[in-house]
């Protein structure tokens, strides 16, 4: 499936195990996010919901990942907010 296939969800690649968490830009078409949680248990799945929603000001129960649970390649949308806008918000700072 191709990232045009998810039209409402925004790509993302994951680095877990970083020395903070951070949007650091994009890779591959992706934003690219760091996260200190490993990725075990779905430790990072927790922590990406929970950054992004602090990062955008909305409740986790918002955010949702679509696609890409075990792997670093991600798709979340969230609720309320078009993917465009998801983005800009996020690379924005």
């Amino acid at each position: 499936m191709s990232d045009l296939a998810q039209p409402s969800a925004v790509a993302l690649w994951i680095q877990p195990r970083a020395s903070r968490d951070a949007v650091v830009g994009e890779r591959d078409g992706a934003i690219a996010i760091r996260l200190q949680a490993p990725p075990v248990d779905g430790a990072a799945n927790g922590a990406l919901v929970r950054f992004l929603a602090g990062r955008l000001r909305v409740p986790p129960r918002d955010v949702q990942l679509v696609r890409g649970l075990t792997g670093r390649r991600k798709w979340v949308s969230v609720a309320g907010l078009e993917a465009a806008v998801v983005r800009q918000r996020l690379l924005a700072g």
